[in-house]
């Protein structure tokens, strides 16, 4: 799998202070990959970099081979972005907010307008005045306008930020179907880490403008909790299968099936109240890997 973007050592300083520094990273074509970190981490100004908004005061930022600094329209041809607040004319429709502002980079055909207004699902609405529209219209309104030039990779800053959980819902969906169905690379931020959780299997972390981790956050063998009338009965049982201990959270050895061992203890007469997987959260990598 080909990398898609790929930063080069960037850096940023605004009045002498450090926003961004030393960062590198790749983003493979076809993944939907998160960037995280606290208010002032550098988030914004690793996205302002990557559109061609903020120049770097070393690095280079790359997108489908393309130099962002070099040849920002090369890069930028097919990138799609939501950053920062949306903003729409009111008085106009959703239709005409689209056209006017498809107007001031290209051409668009209407059969395009069409395909990507009922892809954000806003066909009934979309010639209503945006005024009318609620907060998470206006979102799919904003999705509708980055997805307009039909790019290979799209940028969301904070997308489902102060959507209801049902428009978090969709717009999961959405990002999902983009990746899925349309084969679209997505790069997001959100501090809404347990959607990032559920999107994303890679994510790098900025911390004070430094790239503190870069790669897939779910690492390392599954742990079980193992809930057993007698522990100590089935001790021949769990030495057969079990590569670590804690006491009743356990890492079975490569290859073993949590079925199997189940089977085996039920067999040895051990009664089996609860088996459940642990699993690491994204907040709980994040938080130590960050300073508060």
């Amino acid at each position: 799998m080909s990398d898609l973007i790929r930063l080069e050592s960037l850096s940023k300083s605004f009045r002498g202070r450090p926003a961004v520094t030393d960062l590198s990273l790749t983003i493979p074509k076809g993944e939907i990959f998160g960037l995280l970190g606290h208010n002032g981490a550098g988030k914004s100004t690793t996205f302002g970099m990557m559109l061609g908004h903020v120049r770097p005061d070393a690095g280079e930022a790359f997108i489908c081979g393309h130099s962002v600094q070099k040849d920002r329209a090369g890069a930028l041809r097919r990138v799609g972005a939501i950053f920062e607040t949306p903003s729409f004319y009111d008085y106009l429709s959703g239709w005409q907010n689209l056209r006017f502002f498809v107007s001031l980079s290209g051409d668009v055909s209407d059969a395009r307008f069409r395909e990507v207004v009922e892809l954000v699902g806003l066909t009934e609405r979309i010639h209503d005045p945006v005024t009318h529209y609620s907060h998470g219209m206006r979102q799919r309104l904003a999705l509708a306008q980055a997805l307009l030039p039909d790019p290979e990779f799209i940028l969301l800053d904070e997308p489902t930020e102060g959507l209801d959980p049902a428009g978090i819902h969709e717009m999961r969906a959405m990002i999902r179907k983009l990746r899925d169905e349309h084969g679209l690379t997505v790069m997001l931020s959100s501090h809404l880490l347990s959607e990032v959780e559920q999107l994303c299997d890679r994510v790098a972390i900025l911390d004070g403008g430094r790239l503190v981790f870069s790669g897939a956050w779910r690492s390392g063998p599954p742990q079980w909790k193992l809930s057993l009338d007698d522990q100590a009965a089935a001790g021949d049982v769990l030495d057969r299968y079990i590569a670590e201990c804690d006491g009743d959270v356990v890492i079975l050895r490569e290859g073993i099936d949590i079925a199997d061992l189940v089977s085996d203890l039920v067999h040895a007469g051990v009664r089996v109240r609860g088996v459940e997987l642990l699993r690491a959260t994204l907040e709980d990598f994040y938080l130590g890997r960050t300073r508060p």
